[in-house]
């Protein structure tokens, strides 16, 4: 029985980060946490690009340009989607959720979803870097995985 599997050390890739200046003062907490895992294990700046958009339903599109560069092995989607009183909460969620999977798919390579959808600020918080963890360092850590998996994949064919 074969077992195959990514792992986050070592991996020497082209990261780019996407990130939603909405919400700023949660997402500036994930982007640290994303950057700071992806240098820990070993990602040098040379190989780290962020890319700033207005909000959570801007990222797909700046998400799909990169990918279609073809300079990236895995992009990371930073964002903090915060529920409001209206309906909007939810089509950015679930718009911004569909569209990063099928870029994916499209594009053959790693797209890790680092937006936080959160009923309240204080989630938003707990999930930017205090009693949650950091999210966006999750999601870092996520995308090497998953380039050292697709790598793995790759070579079976």
């Amino acid at each position: 029985m074969k077992t195959l599997a990514g792992e986050f050390a070592g991996t020497v890739a082209n990261f780019a980060l996407v990130v939603s200046r909405f919400n700023s003062y949660i997402v500036d907490s994930l982007e640290a946490g994303a950057i700071e895992a992806l240098k820990k294990h070993g990602v040098a700046d040379a190989n780290i690009t962020i890319i700033r958009v207005p909000g959570a339903l801007e990222i797909p599109l700046a998400a799909s340009s990169a990918l279609a560069s073809n300079t990236f092995d895995a992009v990371i989607a930073l964002g903090a989607v915060i529920r409001g009183a209206t309906y909007h909460f939810e089509i950015v969620s679930n718009e911004s959720a569909r569209c990063l999977s099928d870029l994916a798919l499209a594009h053959d390579t790693p797209v890790i979803n680092g937006i936080l959808t959160v009923d309240t600020i204080e989630q938003a918080i707990e999930r930017a870097g205090t009693k949650a963890g950091n999210k966006g360092a999750d999601a870092a850590v996520a995308a090497m995985e998953m380039v050292s998996l697709k790598r793995k994949l790759d070579a079976l064919s």
